[in-house]
């Protein structure tokens, strides 16, 4: 770290700062999916024919390529705040960070690419 007339100043890393942002993005995303669940879903209560019709809307390939993305989202999100808990608890976190980024990442592959490949399969085959 640097030093700044200010303080100590984070410059990053490749891999801490990358697994900083996606870990960001990846939340918000999930938010933000989870915010239009909530919305949708409570719309049964207020008009079953409109919902029903939004629930028609969301069987197109581009949906599918969406709840592709929101899986992807959900199992970096978990794996990568497994390794934030590591990182913060784990006297020797610091130490690995940049190793428990890339089992993050080998992790997320082994994952989602059977996920991936089943969904994608089906959503394209209509």
């Amino acid at each position: 770290m640097a030093q700044s007339a200010t303080g100590t100043l984070y410059r990053g890393d490749r891999e801490g700062m990358w697994s900083w942002v996606a870990h960001r993005i990846s939340g918000v995303l999930i938010f933000l999916f989870l915010f239009a669940h909530v919305l949708d879903t409570a719309l049964v209560r207020v008009s079953p024919d409109a919902y029903n019709s939004i629930m028609a809307t969301y069987k197109n390939p581009v949906v599918g390529l969406g709840e592709a993305g929101l899986v992807a989202a959900v199992i970096f999100h978990a794996l990568n705040g497994l390794r934030v808990v590591a990182v913060d608890f784990w006297s020797k976190g610091p130490r690995y960070q940049r190793q428990m980024f890339w089992a993050v990442v080998i992790g997320f592959v082994v994952l989602f690419a059977p996920f991936a490949i089943r969904h994608l399969s089906i959503v394209f085959s209509h």
